[in-house]
């Protein structure tokens, strides 16, 4: 037995994850989590107890009360199984172009998320950070060509060292199917790309469709801050798309 998940199965009222939410909780390292604080406490707590003694599924229902030093008000159920790992259901696919200081903080941001699967793409394998979990590395030396292996329904952030890659892969990006696309730059940056964008005959509703520039400003220009804004927009439009959807 390496581990065990802990399965957020039901709740009601106050709780401070949604259902299905889920971590894996191994002897020395735990990963996921299902609300922090005293309930995720208890829940590791409890899991390694399994793991000593080789127990089998389990499930708890816990009130968010005084007795845990919370007052949610709510309730959760959790269940215990032996697994290897997360279960992780396929997210929607992002594309990162460029691993650099922005691209890999916009991989560090986004690969937690379940809603997404990251690759992260460059034209130098020196370039590329250590494996992280939940991220795809694609080495292509001429990143615009591999363009061609994106799902038609991938998201894209362009974040490159080169405006005339940028300029390729928006290029590219506009001549076949996406769901999304972000470049990052200034507004004189987009105000050139786009009159070239124009000129390699994209009408300029197409052109739109690419943000630009990318990140909340307020935040500052901080590889991290950029990424942290973009994450939050992007978070923002997936959550309105699910309430258009319900």
């Amino acid at each position: 037995m390496s581990g065990i998940r802990v399965i957020l199965a039901r709740t009601s009222g106050s709780v401070p994850r949604e259902a299905g939410t889920q971590m894996w909780v191994g002897a020395d390292r735990t990963e996921g989590t299902i609300g922090g604080g005293a309930l995720e406490w208890q829940a590791i707590k409890r899991a390694r107890a399994m793991l000593a003694l080789g127990a089998g599924p389990a499930t708890e229902t816990v009130p968010l009360g005084p007795a845990l030093g919370q007052c949610c008000g709510g309730s959760v159920t959790l269940e215990f199984a032996p697994a290897e790992g997360l279960e992780r259901a396929p997210g929607a696919p992002l594309w990162i172009w460029g691993a650099g200081h922005v691209g890999r903080a916009l991989a560090r941001v986004m690969a937690p998320l379940p809603e997404w699967d990251v690759t992260l793409i460059d034209d130098a394998a020196d370039r590329m950070p250590p494996p992280m979990e939940h991220v795809t590395p694609l080495v292509a030396a001429d990143m615009p060509r591999a363009l061609t292996h994106a799902p038609d329904d991938a998201h894209h952030l362009i974040v490159t060292y080169s405006h005339a890659i940028d300029l390729d892969l928006c290029h590219a990006i506009l001549s076949r199917s996406f769901a999304g696309a972000g470049l990052i730059g200034s507004a004189t940056k987009w105000a050139r790309f786009r009159g070239r964008l124009q000129a390699l005959g994209h009408a300029p509703a197409q052109i739109a469709r690419i943000a630009c520039p990318i990140g909340d400003p307020s935040l500052g220009k901080h590889p991290q801050a950029i990424a942290i804004g973009v994450a939050v927009a992007m978070m923002a439009r997936t959550t309105q798309q699910e309430t258009r959807r319900a």
